[in-house]
């Protein structure tokens, strides 16, 4: 019989299979189309709840100050949401990449909100805490909800989708890209017409900020150059991760085979349903 604290909480890593930027508002905001889907790669949390009062997260993030930490934000965002007096130290194995574009920061984040709202029994509607995690970043609510979707405004607005799951093979250049840069940069692409879903899911997708990011980021141009060899290819977000999407798994494997050593990189099954969820179920169904 598992006890909460031997759980594993996955943070699945999401693409960006098109992002389409529409305009700027004025705000400053961007207004976008884009289509999230997760991965089965995943960062991993452990929650160890006490009576301390007190957030704890181990280890610390390099370079990180707690007070930035989405996981340690997160968290103190739900206990004072919700008074909570209890406390949790939160073991993160992080797996995914910083400033990668699959969402890492996000997901921690939307995993925080999800697992304590159960462990704390807090029990907010799904509703309640996409709209906290919105509070933390704009791709936060899409790891809450735990679906693909087809998002559009700044992203806020989500419409689940049913995409195709295939085999993906991501590479991780060796830097980190700013996206608040990218999204202020003044050569960024954003006159994109927009379109309906009907029309978007034929396919014919591109991302706005890869020739932005290729300009300035040459590893990134450098690891789509080797990988559209292979098949065709793109960056996810702002990047730095691109990758190519495969039928079958061996496939993907192959090209990882041959990568060069200054590359990084995994090969991944796209996922409809968030890992997070299949894990929340999985918790609900020991309780019952």
């Amino acid at each position: 019989m598992s006890t909460p604290e031997s759980i594993n909480w996955p943070a699945p890593a999401k693409l960006n299979l098109f992002l389409h930027i529409n305009g700027r508002r004025d705000d400053g905001y961007h207004e976008l189309q884009t289509l999230f889907i997760f991965l089965d790669h995943c960062d991993w949390l452990r929650f160890h709840i006490n009576n301390s009062n007190q957030i704890d997260i181990r280890p610390d993030l390099a370079d990180v100050p707690l007070e930035q930490n989405l996981i340690y934000r997160a968290a103190m965002l739900l206990k004072q949401h919700s008074s909570q007096p209890l406390g949790v130290t939160i073991e993160l194995d992080k797996r995914l990449p910083m400033g990668g574009g699959i969402g890492g920061g996000s997901s921690d984040a939307a995993t925080t909100l999800v697992a304590l709202n159960h462990l704390w029994e807090i029990n907010l509607s799904v509703d309640e805490l996409a709209e906290l995690g919105r509070q933390l970043g704009a791709d936060v609510p899409v790891f809450v909800r735990g679906h693909a979707a087809f998002a559009e405004g700044v992203g806020e607005r989500l419409q689940p989708v049913e995409a195709p799951q295939k085999w993906y093979l991501v590479l991780v250049p060796e830097c980190h890209v700013s996206t608040a840069e990218i999204f202020r940069h003044q050569d960024l692409k954003r006159d994109t017409p927009k379109q309906s879903w009907n029309e978007l899911a034929q396919g014919n997708w591109h991302n706005d900020c890869e020739p932005l990011v290729k300009k300035n980021y040459p590893e990134v141009e450098k690891a789509l150059r080797w990988l559209i060899e292979y098949a065709p290819s793109r960056m996810t977000g702002t990047g730095a991760c691109v990758f190519a999407e495969f039928e079958h798994e061996h496939e993907a494997r192959e090209v990882l085979a041959r990568m060069p050593t200054w590359l990084q990189g995994f090969v991944a099954r796209g996922e409809n349903v968030s890992p997070l969820y299949v894990t929340l179920q999985q918790v609900y169904a020991r309780n019952d």
